[in-house]
């Protein structure tokens, strides 16, 4: 049984089918390969329930697959209860998703917030991607993962608007990713923010790493050469947010962000242990 993390709803965001290459390895290893993270930070995400097989908690990181077996990745995320009602009962034809540009090879929309990128494991029906399959049936056969992703590139939170680039064949999408992958793309941000920051420029570096309750973490980095510091080194991703302050108000601050990397949640997280949450954020917030 998966440990139940009260506030939080589990979301399957990836699934890996075992295939006969694969029989040979143990789970840590499967997913170490996968995911391109090492042993220990695949052995990790099995101790915190962040992994299924064929929908079932592993007992360890040495588990052995076989072929057809079934590997979840879970993200942890607010609780469809915590919505409000309008929000859980709005329909595809709610929101007005537009349409920036369009070519042979992909298309450029600007997703609305509190649209989903993808449904999550309850089968959401208001998505981004079953618009897309209505509107761009060829997409369903494109992508790394067109089952449950067609021609999805990149996300964005579920709370957040911004342009989405989809590819509508295979040969674009794998030219959209390597850009992705080489960061040759800019992402570009918009974000209110409590309080004030020091600098009207700056950068956060600080490494991203999940957190026991299933969220992510993030710390100023320690000097870990120094013996005092060993027990406060914490693991993770390399990550770097470069911020500039647009305006300021009395209690808040407009920034505009550019992320350099792209981890899970990075903008929020980076906020949050800058000290200078997101407005609105119901996950990454202080008490």
């Amino acid at each position: 049984m998966v440990q139940s993390h009260p506030g939080l709803h589990m979301k399957i965001i990836n699934r890996f089918d075992v295939l006969e290459q694969d029989t040979n390895g143990r789970l840590d290893i499967f997913l170490s390969e996968k995911l391109s993270i090492s042993r220990s930070q695949a052995k990790k995400m099995v101790d915190q329930d962040h992994v299924l097989v064929n929908e079932k908690k592993p007992k360890k990181a040495g588990d052995k697959l076989h072929v057809g077996d079934k590997v979840g990745i879970i993200e942890l995320t607010n609780s469809p209860t915590d919505q409000s009602a309008g929000e859980k009962d709005k329909e595809l034809g709610d929101y007005d998703i537009d349409v920036v540009e369009e070519t042979a090879d992909y298309i450029v929309i600007n997703k609305p917030a509190g649209l989903l990128v993808h449904p999550t494991e309850a089968n959401e029906v208001a998505t981004l991607t079953n618009w897309l399959l209505e509107k761009y049936p060829e997409v369903r056969t494109v992508g790394d993962n067109p089952d449950q992703r067609p021609g999805i590139v990149h996300r964005l939170d579920r709370e957040a608007s911004g342009l989405l680039v989809v590819a509508r064949t295979q040969e674009s999408f794998k030219h959209l990713k390597k850009q992705f992958k080489d960061r040759t793309v800019g992402k570009i941000y918009s974000i209110l923010v409590y309080g004030h920051v020091e600098k009207k420029h700056g950068k956060i570096d600080f490494e991203i790493d999940r957190g026991k309750d299933g969220r992510m973490v993030s710390r100023p980095k320690t000097d870990k050469l120094r013996l005092r510091n060993v027990l406060k080194i914490q693991g993770g991703k390399e990550a770097l947010t470069e911020y500039w302050v647009e305006e300021e108000f009395t209690r808040f601050s407009l920034l505009k962000v550019k992320i350099h990397t792209g981890r899970t949640h990075q903008i929020r997280v980076h906020m949050l242990a800058l000290g200078v949450p997101v407005v609105g954020d119901p996950l990454y917030k202080n008490k």
